[in-house]
């Protein structure tokens, strides 16, 4: 089982795919990686010895920023707009789509499920 950056990645998958498991890794991201390090993209975890473990673990650890610090440099940027009181951070406090959307009719994933309103009772005369 390979742990790199504290997570355990999957055994029977390849390696493009299994590094993708980390938070601020993706497919092309993975790629480069392992070209730099060596490995072919279609050798899967469970074939990686500890070399080219460690290999990763050095490329990973000294060129990009993943998991809890990339999490914590995010949060912190959000918090930065809704301290500035900008639109932007006026839209993720208020849990509304950030980046232009239509919220009128969509945006559900955002705002989430739907509220309904019940209409008043006419009185009666």
């Amino acid at each position: 089982m390979a742990r790199i950056a504290g997570i355990d990645l999957p055994k029977n998958k390849r390696g493009v795919i299994g590094l993708t498991y980390i938070y601020g890794i993706g497919r092309s991201r993975a790629a480069k990686i392992l070209t730099d390090a060596g490995i072919t993209l279609d050798k899967k975890v469970s074939d990686w010895n500890d070399d080219e473990q460690n290999a990763i673990r050095n490329l990973i650890n000294n060129a990009f920023k993943v998991e809890g610090a990339l999490r914590s440099e995010t949060q912190l940027n959000i918090k930065r707009l809704t301290d500035i009181n900008c639109f932007r951070g006026t839209r993720h406090r208020n849990g509304l789509p950030v980046r232009g959307q239509r919220s009128k009719t969509n945006a559900r994933t955002r705002k989430g499920k739907r509220k309904t309103i019940a209409n008043k009772k006419m009185a009666a005369k």
